[in-house]
């Protein structure tokens, strides 16, 4: 079943929100390689288990929210099925280099969400 598997904040100061965080939840941010204003975390469950993760960006426009990514298996075949149910696709299915690939779409009621598909080499590296 898709399941949420990363989420973004924006945020007008990325390293006052990764402070915040980190204080707030114990988060440890790091920069994203070649990226200024880009923080990554991870986040663990009651248990310490790695459940999955986050970014911390610089926001882009004054109403843009969190984002949560859910993962599917094709980003190109939710993507079309977004549409058929009524939804829109914002930005189509992009590449992260190494990472995999995410499309950023809108539901029915306007509320934003990202699919995210991890490339096999990605997915190789995490077990």
């Amino acid at each position: 079943m898709a399941t949420i598997v990363y989420f973004e904040i924006p945020s007008d100061n990325t390293e006052r929100a990764g402070k915040f965080y980190g204080a707030l939840f114990g988060w440890k941010t790091e920069k994203m390689q070649g990226s200024v204003e880009y923080l990554m975390f991870g986040t663990t469950d009651h248990n310490g288990k790695e459940v999955g993760g986050g970014g911390i960006m610089k926001r882009k426009t004054p109403d843009q929210g969190i984002t949560n990514y859910i993962g599917v298996d094709s980003v190109e075949k939710y993507a079309k099925k977004v549409q058929e149910l009524g939804g829109t696709v914002k930005v189509p299915k992009t590449e992260v280099q190494g990472f995999g690939w995410y499309a950023i779409c809108t539901d029915t009621e306007n509320n934003t969400f990202g699919l995210w598909e991890s490339s096999p080499q990605a997915q190789q590296q995490q077990h």
